[in-house]
């Protein structure tokens, strides 16, 4: 009965995660555009923030239970399924095209930090000053982010919202503010709640079955975390939207080595106990394919989206069988 209990509170929060994220998501953007700011700054913090936001639940909550594979694992197996899973099943519905801003500024972010997060893990720790250097990185990023979206002289609709959407959200009186902030609220909630039970009882299924956490955190914890991501490229596949696919993918790989690795182990020093470095290596190897990928035509190919997804599932069978041994 309790191994029962186990998977229904493991569903129930991956459940309140997505619906979370999504609140959340809904809710903040609808402000920030109500309040008239710039869409681009919006993707970069509101979105960012909102769909990476289970995992940085996940992960403090981990931190503070001692339990640093969960924490860590949970952030390195998500920007692995960002890249491989989310950007491989976007481009096998639709090419994904690739915004020239991507391949020119956040690729580089992207690759420049994930190179110094797996230098801080290679001894199986991140210390203090470390997730301190890592927090500095995320304001710095946002702030630079908003400068260079103030010199946009025609910045982009923000695709999340049809236009009659956007001029209803921005004629909106007290009423629609209310839903808002009623929505972050229970976005938030849904959050906290969710990534506890999803952390429980994923702990508890591991040690059941013997698995190590390092595992659980790589496989169903990363994969539950990064819902809200992979429901919005299947979503942006289908609408033709691939800036969306990209720029959230990317986006919340930056958001999770940099907010959340940096505040977990802000909050306490996060030691990852059965985290292999191969794992580090999938991770690393996949963030330097991924930009020849990118550069090739300015899209990923359904071609290149089989690639990364036979990646990612030659990944997981490894993991299994890492597991099980």
């Amino acid at each position: 009965m309790d191994l029962v209990w186990d998977f229904g509170w493991l569903v129930a929060g991956f459940v309140l995660l997505y619906f979370g994220a999504e609140w959340l998501v809904k809710g903040s953007s609808e402000i920030a555009l109500k309040l008239g700011l710039s869409p681009l700054v919006v993707a970069l913090t509101v979105v960012a923030f909102g769909t990476s936001a289970p995992e940085l639940l996940v992960s403090v909550q981990a931190g503070l239970r001692d339990q640093g594979d969960i924490a860590l694992g949970n952030v390195v197996g998500s920007n692995i399924c960002n890249i491989a899973l989310i950007l491989g099943a976007g481009a096998l519905v639709r090419p994904v095209v690739i915004h020239a801003q991507i391949i020119k500024r956040e690729m580089p972010v992207l690759l420049a930090i994930s190179i110094v997060f797996v230098w801080f893990l290679w001894d199986g720790r991140v210390q203090r000053w470390e997730g301190g250097v890592l927090f500095a990185g995320i304001i710095a990023y946002v702030w630079a982010s908003f400068h260079a979206a103030k010199r946009e002289p025609h910045p982009e609709q923000f695709e999340a919202f049809e236009a009659e959407e956007l001029q209803a959200i921005r004629k909106g009186g007290a009423g629609r503010l209310v839903l808002d902030v009623a929505l972050i609220v229970a976005g938030l909630a849904a959050l906290i709640f969710g990534a506890d039970r999803l952390v429980v009882s994923g702990v508890s299924l591991a040690e059941r079955f013997g698995v190590p956490e390092a595992i659980i955190a790589l496989t169903l914890v990363a994969f539950g975390t990064s819902l809200p991501e992979l429901a919005t490229a299947l979503v942006a596949s289908v609408r033709n939207q691939g800036d969306i696919i990209s720029g959230n993918a990317i986006g919340s790989c930056i958001f999770n080595i940099l907010a959340v690795v940096g505040l977990a182990s802000l909050v306490t020093p996060l030691v990852a106990r059965d985290l292999n470095r191969i794992d580090l290596w999938v991770m690393l190897g996949l963030t330097f394919l991924i930009i020849p990928f990118m550069w090739s035509r300015m899209r990923l190919s359904r071609a290149e989206g089989a690639i990364l997804l036979a990646g990612y599932l030659g990944y997981c069978g490894y993991l299994v069988a890492r597991g099980g041994s």
